[in-house]
């Protein structure tokens, strides 16, 4: 017979053995729900929790670690029925089968957990709780509706913070009931009817912290289509921080408390008047600017532009020379005609007859009118476009609009020109410039126009 070959055989240890066995457990169910009485509980000094859970057939060993236990809303004790949240495990030290707890109640607060989760999973499927759906928060709302009782704690508590981050808001308070029977159908037609108004840019659904059975109205259906179906943005703020509610998941945000609901709802004042006052620093820097680069270019214009001054020296310099080019011209002609004149009375005496001597002595006589004449008219229109000349100078000249009642402000320190009241300051000096003379005042107060028109 030929050699028989041994197949190699794959060992486990121990240790191998329980900890696949664990990963294998563990990925097999999900977290499941799980009734039962305590019995053999142990709180050692790390924190965690031991017990086990038994019915009247079986008993199964669990743990509930320090990080999970501190959530606890009761203190459990060996006989307590409980309703547990749990997943299954392996303790691979001993090779022992294990639940570990994620969450446990009372029984009684059990039913109630089993009814919320089974209603979550309802509601989050239907899409009430889309993200899609969720609106967003005014900035500045103007009125904030507050849907809590009047008589508890969070209303203090949320009126103390808006008086305190936003007292320009407008509160309105929708009195409720927040816990009891029909607390629920309450809330539920209250958040209706504040939507129904449209009075409040944002509301506040709140109420302090308590029990799963406290806190039972916001666990109802009827509420959660209330919420979903307003219009108007709702932040809800119910219980304390690991307190969830399906009001909770279907309103627009959610605050771990009412006060947190409060500071959500509201802009901080400090930190508005912080960034008006960092704004109002930008535009004044900007305004500064501006004004650098105006009074820059009015430099360069005023350099560029001749001075009214010289303008009306250079006029009044033409109009010199013309006056005295039409004077030159009326004196020679006068010159000239008087040598006509002298000509023919020479001509006349050389002549000599009586006749002749009448006749050129008339007829002088009316060319001596037709010169005067002449030179009147000459004069006449020499002095009319002298005077047109100097009256559309006037009408030109700076002089003239001060004549009409107008004045001219400059700054007494750097000498420009002020245009408007926004260029001054109060206590600031000033020159004013008359049709004839100056004054040199300080400014006391400046008006605003509408105010002054009024």
């Amino acid at each position: 017979m030929g050699d028989t070959v041994n197949p190699v055989r794959d060992i486990y240890s121990i240790s191998r053995l329980n900890r696949e066995v664990r990963a294998l457990l563990e990925g097999s169910f999900p977290p499941v729900w799980i009734q039962g009485e305590i019995s053999n509980l142990a709180r050692p000094a790390s924190g965690h929790v031991y017990f086990t859970l038994k019915d009247a057939d079986s008993q199964v060993r669990c743990v509930m670690f320090r990080n999970r236990n501190q959530y606890l809303r009761f203190k459990p004790a060996n006989g307590d029925e409980i309703l547990a949240r749990v997943t299954v495990s392996l303790y691979e030290g001993r090779g022992e089968f294990q639940l570990v707890v994620e969450s446990m109640d009372p029984a009684g607060d059990g039913a109630l957990q089993r009814a919320f989760e089974e209603l979550k999973q309802r509601l989050a499927k239907a899409g009430l709780f889309n993200e899609d759906h969720k609106k967003a928060l005014p900035d500045f709302p103007v009125r904030i509706g507050v849907i809590t009782s009047p008589t508890g704690a969070a209303i203090r508590d949320i009126l103390s913070i808006l008086r305190r981050r936003y007292p320009l808001a407008q509160v309105i308070i929708y009195p409720v009931p927040v816990q009891g029977e029909g607390a629920a159908e309450q809330i539920s037609r209250t958040v209706s009817i504040a939507d129904e108004r449209k009075e409040c840019d944002v509301l506040i659904l709140a109420r302090g912290g308590g029990s799963l059975e406290d806190l039972r109205a916001f666990n109802e259906e009827i509420l959660a289509h209330a919420i979903y179906q307003c219009r108007v943005p709702l932040v809800s703020g119910i219980g304390h921080e690991i307190d969830f509610t399906i009001a909770d998941f279907v309103a627009d945000r959610r605050a771990a408390t009412p006060s947190a609901a409060a500071e959500l709802v509201s802009p901080d004042q400090q930190q508005i008047a912080h960034t008006i006052r960092a704004r109002q620093d930008r535009i004044m820097r900007f305004i500064k600017q501006a004004l650098l680069l105006v009074n820059h270019k009015l430099l360069i214009l005023e350099k560029r532009l001749p001075h009214p001054a010289r303008q009306l020296q250079s006029v009044s310099q033409r109009l010199d020379e013309y006056s005295l080019r039409k004077f030159h011209s009326i004196q020679l002609l006068n010159e000239r005609k008087q040598t006509q004149l002298l000509e023919l009375t020479n001509r006349v005496n050389n002549l000599n007859p009586a006749h002749r001597l009448k006749n050129l002595s008339e007829k002088s006589v009316f060319l001596q009118q037709r010169l005067h004449q002449a030179i009147s008219h000459s004069l006449y229109n020499a002095h009319t476009q002298v005077t047109n000349l100097a009256h559309t100078l006037d009408t030109v000249s700076p002089l003239a609009t001060l004549a009409r009642g107008y004045a001219i402000v400059t700054d007494m320190e750097n000498k420009t020109v002020i245009q408007e009241s926004g260029q001054l300051k109060a206590g600031e000096s000033i020159i004013t410039r008359f049709s004839k003379g100056r004054i040199k005042s300080t400014v006391d107060t400046i008006l605003d126009d509408k105010k002054f028109s009024q």
